[in-house]
């Protein structure tokens, strides 16, 4: 596995790399107005990862005149900078879900997941982008975290969603199974994927600076089964996981009903919770934190947040998307990059 660098040339720098995502989505959009919001908070250097012309002809139409800079070397004293891994620029209009879109997308999430791994940035904020489109387009995909996942060729990775009531209350929420359908969970759900976003979860809590790691562990089927009556995977393999997890010294608890854990967790009961499926997850993280929700791929090599929205196409180039799932994805990668820096 090719690993980060380290070295004199790139130490942890706060160097956030923005892969702009689907040019005829709100991608770009939230990305400009998150800039505009966040650089007055620190010297961070920020470096866009998409279309050139695309991304100047917006920042003018939002009148936001961010100070973009074609990008040529790391050691430059600007912050916003433009990487373009394109041969040919984007034509002006583009329809929504265009290939041309869908092939810049998916150009930029390889050359930001590549500077990544040599060391070059210190973090990957992913701008939405259309599967759909992608798959038209040509291209095998499942989604970024798993395409992101062979580039770093590893699979020990976990998709985790965090973010914040209004009353500023964290709910965290790592899945054991992504995106399956729902037929297929009871099969495809294993001991080894529970554990692994056991540990991943718990990881992530250290990763955050939190005083504890105390993971929740739902069950998959309603009462975690009321003992058998409605399935027996707490029987056959949750509650054994949740058990080895505990003689590995992890603090899991579980597994838990699904229609209370978070409730819990959100009292601040737990750190974190591993929920067996992704609507069991997302729905009520979505539910108390849509606009700020943030995605965060654990065991990567290299940190990898992205905002917990999609393309919506029906919005953009309206210049009204909301970019707080942006901006919470931003100061995401800062602050595991500050963190990861100081650990160091």
């Amino acid at each position: 596995m090719e690993k980060p660098i380290r070295n004199s040339l790139f130490p942890v720098r706060n160097f956030i790399g923005i892969a702009l995502g689907d040019a005829t989505g709100v991608g770009p959009e939230v990305t400009l107005k998150a800039l505009a919001a966040e650089a007055p908070m620190d010297a961070s250097k920020y470096f866009l990862v998409g279309d050139e012309n695309y991304i100047r002809r917006l920042n003018s139409w939002l009148g936001l005149n961010l100070p973009l800079k074609k990008f040529s070397d790391y050691a430059d004293d600007d912050r916003f900078f433009i990487i373009n891994p394109l041969a040919t620029a984007l034509p002006d209009q583009l329809p929504a879900g265009s290939p041309l879109a869908a092939h810049a997308a998916i150009a930029a999430l390889h050359d930001g997941g590549k500077r990544c791994m040599r060391g070059e940035l210190d973090a990957l904020v992913t701008a939405p982008v259309n599967k759909e489109a992608i798959i038209r387009a040509g291209h095998k995909f499942i989604g970024q975290t798993e395409f992101l996942s062979e580039l770093a060729q590893t699979k020990r990775t976990a998709m985790m969603l965090l973010g914040t009531d209004e009353r500023g209350r964290w709910l965290r929420v790592a899945l054991a199974t992504v995106h399956i359908a729902i037929k297929t969970v009871p099969e495809k759900l294993t001991a080894e994927k529970i554990m692994l976003a056991i540990e991943l979860a718990a990881q992530s809590c250290r990763d955050l600076g939190l005083k504890r790691a105390r993971i929740a562990v739902a069950g998959l089927n309603p009462h975690a089964g009321e003992g058998g009556e409605f399935g027996d995977e707490e029987i056959t393999t949750i509650t054994p996981t949740v058990l080895a997890a505990q003689k590995n010294g992890f603090d899991a608890i579980g597994p838990l009903s699904g229609d209370t854990v978070f409730h819990y967790a959100l009292k601040g009961d737990f750190d974190a919770v591993v929920a067996m499926y992704h609507d069991q997850g997302l729905a009520p993280l979505k539910a108390v934190a849509f606009d700020n929700g943030v995605n965060w791929t654990l065991g990567m090599p290299f940190i990898r947040t992205s905002p917990d929205h999609g393309t919506a196409y029906d919005i953009a180039g309206k210049g009204i998307a909301n970019p707080s799932s942006m901006i919470a994805a931003i100061r995401l990668a800062k602050q595991l990059a500050k963190n990861r820096g100081l650990s160091q």
